[in-house]
Formats: C-alpha cells, structure tokens, sequence
C-alpha cells in the first residue's frame, strides 16, 4: 500500500485557503496528520491555518504549516516541498493537488489568456508538485497523490472546452504517471467531481444558466471520498450524485461519439430556450 495511514502522515495540500482544499486539510487532521496549507491568497490561507488551529493543538491533532505558493512557479513548489519534508523528520506521504481555476465561455470569445491560465494552473502546478515531491518520495519508497480532475476530465462540456482541457490533461498525465511508477510504493488517486459547492462555482454564476449548473456535492464530502479512495490505494474516485451525469459518463465510456451528440444537442436546446425567454422578456 502506498499510504497505510493518515495518522502521522505528512500532507500537502494546495488550494488550501477554501473549497475542497480546506475541507481536505481539516479532515486530514482531525485524522492525525501533520498538515502542510498552500495557497497563492496570503490572507485566505492565513485564515485558514488559525481556524485549523484553533480546532485543536498539534499534539491532539497534527501539526498545521502554511506555505504561500503560487503553483504556476517552480522554485515555489519546490520550496513547499522542501519545508513539508522538514515538518516532521523529513518524510512527505501525502500530496492533494487541489488549486485550480474554472472559466468558461463560448470559444468564439474566450481568449488565449483564459486558456493559458486554465492550463497553467489546472495541470502544470499538478506536474509541478510531482517534480517537487516525487525525489522525496522515491527516497523513502512510499506516497501517495491525489489529484483533482473533474467530470469534466471524462466529459466532452460544451462552453467549458478551455477547462475541459486542463482537466483532461490530468488525467492523461496520472495514467502515464500511473504506469511509470508501477511497483515504486508511489500511488496517485485520480478524482473526478461534478459540481461541488465551493467559491470556484459560486464564482461561475454568469455561466450557470447555460450550463445547467447544480451543486449536488459539499467540499467535506469529497474530502472524506479522497481519503478513503487514497487508503485503499483507489486509481478514479468519479463522484456524480446527479441522474444525467452519470448516465452520460456511462455513455461516454461505452461510446464517445453518441455522448458527443448527446451533450451537443442538449447545449444547443439550452441554448435556444435561453435566447428565447431573453427576446419575450425584451419584448
């Protein structure tokens, strides 16, 4: 197994200061873990490090360590890693590379600079935690990574083809890595939420109309799935408690093409439906 225990264990976990991050970090130590909070929001993540805190001592609980990090920049990750190693006696066996950013938009208007801050963020701050903590890791002959992907990662999102992207990436990314580091001790959980309550959605609202977004799962639900995926060593954790998104992630799988045509026609219908209440109420 490549992570037995949360008690004791050093934790990373980026995008710490809110969503899934912070709910991740929290059930962690009230696990017993040592846990290590980074985030590119100095004041969020310094709020969030004194309510852990405040939640417990570190003898009750486990250490609490924040580390402002922007994830796009190497050195950075390198240097969080570097301090996560010397929290406890030098071993890391955990990583939860949640930060990430969602933008959407048709891509007739979306710009090279939403895409290339999707992708930087979304996947290279993913590959760079890899670089950083996998050394570490190999040294001890153990670890685990979790990396968050989305639904989106397994879906073909119409308007969401930027975040798609990024999200698609890390998943291909943990795959390879996956068959890489076989038989290593080093272990990654890929996980696939759909809409989960956390600011990154909230900040969405323009797009939510369009999208049809409803947010069925909690920050704290998804943390505990992790958890448990990780201990047992899990490759996906696809969290979809709504009808229609498991049934077309079980279409996708079974035939790409048919939910490509599925989730078309459904956008464009949506569309029309939206164009048409907006020319009655203009009317």
């Amino acid at each position: 197994m490549t992570l037995t225990a949360i008690a004791d264990a050093v934790a990373v976990v980026t995008g710490a200061a809110s969503g899934i991050g912070l709910a991740t970090a929290r059930a962690l130590r009230k696990r017993g873990a040592h846990v290590v909070l980074a985030d590119i929001n100095a004041d969020g993540l310094r709020e969030a490090s004194q309510r852990l805190q405040q939640e417990g001592d570190a003898q009750e609980h486990g250490k609490v360590l924040a580390v402002v990090t922007d994830v796009t920049v190497a050195s950075q990750v390198e240097e969080l890693m570097r301090q996560a190693a010397a929290l406890d006696g030098g071993h890391l066996d955990l990583v939860v590379t949640s930060a990430g950013i969602g933008r959407g938009g048709s891509i007739d208007s979306f710009s090279a600079q939403d895409m290339e801050a999707l992708l930087t963020i979304n996947f290279m701050g993913t590959f760079h935690c890899v670089k950083a903590a996998l050394p570490i890791m190999r040294r001890q002959g153990r670890g685990h990574f979790i990396f968050l992907s989305s639904v989106a990662g397994k879906l073909p999102v119409p308007a969401l083809s930027g975040y798609c992207a990024s999200k698609w990436a890390v998943r291909g990314f943990a795959a390879a890595l996956r068959a890489e580091l076989y038989g290593s001790g080093i272990g990654i959980t890929t996980v696939y939420p759909s809409w989960v309550d956390t600011p990154m959605v909230h900040q969405a609202e323009a797009d939510s109309q369009l999208l049809n977004i409803q947010a069925l799962l909690t920050p704290e639900q998804v943390a505990d799935e992790m958890i448990q995926a990780a201990l047992h060593d899990r490759r996906d954790l696809t969290l979809a408690p709504d009808r229609d998104t498991a049934l077309i992630l079980q279409v996708m799988q079974q035939d790409p093409e048919k939910a490509e045509e599925l989730m078309g026609r459904a956008f464009q219908q949506r569309l029309a439906q939206l164009q048409g209440s907006g020319q009655e109420q203009a009317s």
